[in-house]
């Protein structure tokens, strides 16, 4: 065991946390109306409860066992065999599987905000639950657990590059996101404003900071790649937020809060596959282009295609994070064949199992709201609470 690396992986592990807690519920809860707010909130925090645990069950061990390509089997089931002395590389095993587990916490969290203020609590639980399990933990082994897509598997020598999850956590939960919201259909009353900008902006916040244990944790060392992961992820997320400040105020004649700070999480999401190997100026590039790209592609699902994707997890974590992959090859760390090829199977796996996996729980629970209670708003209908005296 390394004493650095331990501690480096160790903080990363609560700053991976952070992004969710309370970053994404801050993040998503600011951009909703008044009246949905703490939908919001329960959400992202029974999905940190209940993915921990199925990590522990199954999913882990789906993930990062030793079956074979395409799922990693039950051997670590309950992390069992598993203690204080059990070494995964230069770290305590336990201390891997948490740092992982924190991934399987956010990814499913980020599906969320296609489908905001009109989804069944239970449905997303118990729809959430399969999907990490199915999707997310196989799709895991697949690229990072030795699965298939790694080196030496069907792409030869060199496999797929995916530094920190523009495949694994961005793809998949953007292409379930967007899948979703057409499912489900539009909102009632789509057009209202972000009911609190401020809390977007402090949530955007803790989401750049809580990025660098995403990106510079995803090393598992405390070494020069993690200090070089953490400032691609940085200038990246400084880049971005620079050109979707600039393109918005060339486009529309002036710069607004919630949109620069959502260029601040396109810059983030395009430059995690990438983060552990492009150079800082190559980091740059990826945000300068994101930013415009990421802003276009919002433009383009939401006013050209008129769907309804909320909160925009598609055309920011999505086309970002498949933006990031491609750059990969596009710098040299990866060939083409192996990037390309990941995001085809990988997409093409997550809408099949996406769609069987939503209508299957649909049969016990249905997926959207009655029409009183997308009016009244999620927090009295669902929950019994409100976040204000007056709402929006």
């Amino acid at each position: 065991m390394n004493g650095a690396d331990t501690a480096w992986v160790s903080m990363a592990t609560a700053l991976v946390l952070l992004m969710t807690l309370p970053g994404l519920a801050l993040f998503y809860g600011g951009l909703v109306r008044a009246r949905n707010v703490l939908s919001i909130f329960m959400q992202c925090f029974a999905l940190a409860a209940v993915m921990s645990l199925l990590w522990l069950l199954a999913g882990y061990s789906i993930a990062f066992g030793e079956a074979n390509g395409l799922w990693g089997g039950l051997s670590k089931f309950m992390l069992l065999g598993v203690d204080a002395s059990t070494l995964k590389g230069t770290l305590p095993e336990v201390l891997f599987f948490a740092f992982q587990m924190t991934f399987a916490i956010i990814t499913p969290a980020l599906i969320i905000g296609a489908f905001v203020e009109r989804v069944n609590f239970a449905w997303v639980m118990v729809f959430s639950a399969l999907w990490m399990l199915l999707v997310y933990a196989p799709v895991t082994h697949w690229i990072w657990g030795g699965g298939f897509m790694a080196d030496g598997g069907i792409w030869g020598e060199t496999g797929t590059r995916d530094f920190a999850g523009g495949i694994v956590v961005h793809e998949t939960a953007a292409l379930a996101a967007l899948l979703l919201a057409v499912m489900i259909g539009p909102r009632k009353n789509r057009h209202t404003p972000p009911h609190n900008p401020g809390m977007v902006a402090i949530g955007a916040g803790l989401l750049w900071v809580g990025w660098f244990g995403f990106n510079g944790g995803s090393e598992l060392a405390a070494d020069g790649t993690a200090a070089m992961a953490i400032t691609a992820t940085h200038l990246s997320a400084a880049a971005a937020s620079f050109s979707w400040m600039m393109w918005e105020r060339i486009k529309f004649g002036r710069a607004s809060l919630v949109g620069i700070v959502t260029g601040s999480i396109a810059g983030l999401a395009s430059v995690t596959p990438a983060s552990g190997y492009v150079s800082p100026w190559q980091a740059v590039v990826i945000g300068l282009i994101a930013g415009a790209l990421c802003q276009e592609a919002v433009i383009l699902i939401r006013e050209r295609l008129k769907l309804d994707d909320s909160l925009d997890v598609f055309a920011v974590h999505g086309v970002g994070g498949i933006f990031g992959t491609i750059m990969v090859a596009v710098f040299g760390a990866a060939t083409f064949t192996a990037q390309l090829g990941a995001l085809a199977i990988v997409g093409l796996y997550t809408l099949l199992l996406t769609y069987v996996l939503a209508k299957g729980v649909a049969l016990v629970f249905p997926m959207r709201v009655d029409k009183e209670s997308e009016t009244n708003g999620l927090d009295l209908a669902t929950h019994g609470e409100r976040a204000y005296d007056l709402n929006s």
